[in-house]
């Protein structure tokens, strides 16, 4: 535990403080196999009508592991939250990046638990290697393989032979 601070509690939570932490790792898993991997400055558990949520700020980092348990995936963000669904919604300065370089850069963005979906109705900007693809609003698979950009624009740089 970092010192100590006074709780504050977030206005957008409808629910009572639980407990608060610093300076946290938690293991994400599902049907006890490990999914990834979640570390934050800070974090709060809130009691809500639905539930638990989890809130986490301070820099966040979550890192997803694919089928053999190798990092997939990071996320990084300055506030997060883990609803009781397990479906993880991240805000402010996020950044995804996958392990083959793929970079995706937004305000908003939410993992689904059930189908590992990504997605954000907020301004995306994507890049690899020699190409950047902006848009409004980006849909897909948390490995960054596969994705949809909505009312995209970019540049790409061709080499000719």
């Amino acid at each position: 535990m970092k010192g100590h601070r006074a709780a504050k509690q977030d206005a957008s939570v409808q629910g009572n403080l639980v407990q608060e932490s610093w300076n946290i790792r938690i293991a994400l898993t599902q049907s006890g196999l490990s999914q990834g991997i979640l570390e934050a400055e800070h974090g709060s558990e809130y009691k809500t009508k639905q539930g638990s949520e989890y809130h986490f700020d301070h820099t966040v980092k979550v890192m997803f592991f694919d089928s053999e348990a190798l990092p997939s995936i990071v996320i990084t963000a300055e506030q997060a939250v883990i609803h009781d669904n397990l479906d993880i919604d991240f805000s402010g300065n996020v950044v995804m990046k996958s392990g083959d370089g793929v970079v995706m850069k937004t305000e908003h963005l939410k993992r689904s638990a059930c189908d590992s979906i990504v997605r954000s109705d907020r301004f995306v900007t994507i890049s690899r290697q020699e190409e950047t693809i902006r848009g409004e609003g980006f849909e897909g698979d948390q490995a960054l393989k596969r994705y949809r950009i909505f009312r995209g624009s970019g540049e790409a740089f061709i080499r000719q032979k």
